[in-house]
């Protein structure tokens, strides 16, 4: 960051007073400009048993299947954002089940948050940032192609629990996958 998104001045980084880190402070109106972690939803939806993954038709990670999720906007919840990217990359409807996963990724700035969905009516196809989608018994998940870590993970808990049918909440980081349930 250069320049203050409150007057155009110049900003430089430094330690607020009051404060324990450093951040963008402008030289003129003394705005401080806080960065915090994004938030990334998306969803495990289901049909008949089999889960919908996405052939990420942009980077990062081209050509490599994934859950659909995608970064939150602004004035939505996380459940809404969940769905929006649901529709929008595997243009499915979904019902949301219940909170699944919370996975820090603080190297990147990240937080991704999955729900539990089973697909309304069957139907799916592939958005605009998808190459396609289809759904996936358990013994045929790409694993070898799997986009992220947190998706990777996300995966291995559920299939874990699929069978039983009894989910818990788990929370962890890619950095230490200490998984707790609530």
């Amino acid at each position: 960051m250069k320049y203050c998104s409150t007057c155009g001045e110049l900003v430089e980084q430094r330690i607020p007073e009051g404060d324990n880190r450093h951040r963008y402070v402008c030289v003129s109106c003394a705005t401080i400009h806080y960065q915090n972690p994004r938030i990334v939803a998306g969803t495990v939806p289901v049909w008949e048993g089999k889960i919908l993954l996405c052939r990420r038709a942009i980077e990062p990670r081209y050509g490599y299947w994934t859950l659909p999720a995608g970064f939150m906007e602004n004035a939505e919840t996380t459940i809404e954002a969940a769905a929006r990217e649901t529709l929008e990359e595997a243009l499915a409807e979904i019902n949301i089940e219940g909170l699944y996963s919370v996975i820090d990724v603080p190297h990147i700035n990240q937080v991704h948050m999955f729900y539990r969905a089973t697909l309304k009516d069957g139907q799916f196809g592939a958005g605009e940032e998808s190459l396609e989608s289809k759904l996936f018994a358990p013994e045929e998940i790409p694993w070898d192609e799997i986009s992220f870590p947190t998706v990777r993970k996300t995966l291995e808990l559920f299939l874990g629990e699929m069978d039983s049918g009894s989910y818990g909440v788990h929370v962890s980081d890619i950095r230490h996958p200490l998984t707790k349930k609530a």
